[in-house]
């Protein structure tokens, strides 16, 4: 379950921020998620829960925000949505993509006092 280590993450990268934008607790995070992160978002709130716990993050809200795959296909010279890795093209049905958008996670936004 690497959403416990994601969440890590993201710990660490909140208090880092509290240090430098001085700041002592965090009251909502809000994260993008793309289709193709294979993150599994009840595993992550779960692990978030649990995280945050003590810390200054302790009873935060976490907002998922989904962010669409996207991928290049060669063969169509064009954008393409894409559900999964390896999907085929929805127009051609060639498995030349390359992913383009919608394989990372990030925080988007934090509401901090």
């Amino acid at each position: 379950m690497h959403e416990m280590s994601l969440c890590e993450s993201i710990l660490q990268v909140l208090e880092q921020q509290a240090e430098a934008q001085q700041y002592s607790k965090v009251k909502t995070v809000w994260l993008e998620i793309g289709a193709l992160a294979s993150v599994e978002t009840e595993a992550l709130r779960f692990s978030f829960d649990v995280v945050m716990q003590g810390s200054l993050a302790d009873h935060a809200q976490l907002e998922i925000i989904e962010v669409p795959g996207q991928a290049w296909c060669m063969p169509c010279s064009r954008n393409v949505v894409v559900q999964q890795l390896y999907d085929l093209c929805p127009h051609c049905g060639s498995h030349q993509l390359q992913v383009n958008s919608g394989d990372q996670m990030r925080i988007k936004e934090l509401e901090v006092e």
